[in-house]
């Protein structure tokens, strides 16, 4: 153990202190930051594999930077701290790519096991094939060969080095925030910060706050000032995923930053202004929302200055085969092939939830294969039909049971991401560990 080095990223330099003591007690080689920009400026001079990153920082949202962090070094696992967690924030981690998400209240029980795991998940991380590989970036990140996409690529590459605001339409799963990244990082911007945010993940109060910061004393919680994403962006690119759900009063603030560049804080009176390029994304039809009244028209024609429409997945059968072989390599250290009969299942089947829904099979199929060859019978019953797929005398607790085992034993009991994999909620998942008596790892 020693040796391992481990960042602690924590404005509350008194706790951070503690926790680096304690931790150098158990072997670790411990680097401490007091601000994002710190810790990631740590992160680019030494070999760190673990992260312990408070969820509020002055000039970064703790949960955001897991994605920046992960996006730079994807190999480095990361735990949220934070003094009052949320559901919403815990989920929002998850899918950044958190290893875990605790509240401080149990670092004494829980800080010390669980930095050992993530520092065995790190280890598996620099160890794997699939991780030494690195990660497509820009439009190279877009993955397929279908017309519909090779068309929306070549729109996005026109508008990328330009500073006009960027409308990305298409289903949930399409692919979206890609896009947004390849844009950024073919743009002028790419020297600087993408923020991205999804309107629809938190609630309005919570959005507005995240969006354009707050003064100390702003409402009950404010105990400093906080740097909103508009101002961490500045210079750079804010991606406001799933806008058509925006309330229509922050409507109106984010037309005022389209039109001069200007936003004020809650709870100040002082003007700011950024220089910040736009792109916005939605899965909904927002002429019909403006007709409807839940979206201003305004901002419609100021966000649609260039709209790029994302084909869904059942339009590009030509990229299921290239993109299920490209998650295979990404998720397994091992050569994996599909049968024919998985190849075909995965051609006919309806992809309601496109590429995301495509890469959340093949992960999960990936868990229950124990050889060299994916075969039909790994898949979700809703591939295989067939009575000849079924067996009514198969108990159902017993096959959910073993499903849950096999998925805490291949996340290193990460529970977090365990109900990620199963796509159902944390609660749900310790109710039924709960329930079928299952071991908490």
């Amino acid at each position: 153990m020693n040796g391992k080095s481990l960042l602690i990223i924590d404005d509350e330099k008194k706790l951070c202190d503690l926790l680096a003591r304690i931790l150098e007690l158990e072997g670790y080689t411990v680097y401490k930051a007091y601000t994002g920009k710190e810790g990631l400026a740590l992160l680019q001079q030494h070999n760190i594999a673990v992260v312990l990153c408070d969820v509020k920082l002055p000039d970064y949202s703790g949960i955001d930077l897991v994605a920046l962090i992960k996006q730079q070094k994807p190999q480095v696992e990361i735990i949220n701290l934070t003094a009052y967690g949320t559901i919403a924030d815990s989920v929002k981690a998850m899918k950044n790519g958190a290893y875990d998400y605790i509240t401080k209240g149990d670092d004494n029980d829980k800080i010390i096991p669980l930095v050992a795991k993530a520092f065995e998940a790190a280890d598996k991380n620099a160890t794997s094939k699939t991780s030494q590989l690195p990660l497509p970036k820009g439009f190279d990140a877009i993955i397929g060969q279908s017309t519909p996409l090779l068309e929306a690529i070549t729109m996005a590459k026109k508008v990328a080095p330009t500073e006009a605001t960027v409308l990305l339409l298409g289903e949930t799963g399409t692919g979206k925030e890609v896009f947004a990244t390849a844009i950024h990082q073919a743009s002028k911007y790419a020297t600087s910060t993408l923020m991205a945010i999804n309107c629809s993940a938190i609630g309005a109060d919570l959005l507005e706050s995240e969006l354009f910061g707050y003064k100390k004393g702003a409402f009950t919680g404010a105990l400093q000032d906080k740097k909103g994403l508009l101002e961490q962006a500045d210079g750079g690119t804010l991606f406001l995923d799933e806008i058509g759900d925006m309330p229509l009063h922050m409507q109106a603030k984010i037309l005022r930053v389209l039109e001069d560049g200007t936003f004020i804080k809650l709870g100040d009176l002082q003007t700011k202004k950024v220089n910040v390029r736009l792109i916005a994304a939605t899965h909904k039809n927002l002429l019909e929302e403006v007709e409807k009244g839940n979206f201003r028209e305004d901002l419609y024609y100021r966000l649609s200055v260039f709209t790029l429409h994302l084909p869904k997945l059942n339009d590009r059968n030509k990229d299921i085969l290239l993109l299920a072989e490209y998650f295979i390599k990404r998720f397994s250290a091992t050569a994996i092939k599909m049968s024919e009969d998985f190849q075909q299942a995965l051609l006919k089947h309806n992809w309601k939830g496109n590429i995301r829904e495509l890469k959340n099979t093949i992960e999960r199929t990936l868990i229950l294969n124990d050889s060299t060859i994916l075969e039909s019978n790994l898949l979700p019953a809703t591939f295989n039909s067939s009575p000849a797929n079924t067996n009514a005398n198969l108990d159902m607790a017993s096959i959910e049971v073993e499903h849950i085992k096999k998925v805490l034993q291949y996340t290193s009991g990460n529970k977090t991401e365990t109900a990620r994999l199963l796509g159902i909620g944390l609660a749900t998942l310790y109710r039924k560990m709960e329930q079928y008596g299952i071991p908490k790892y």
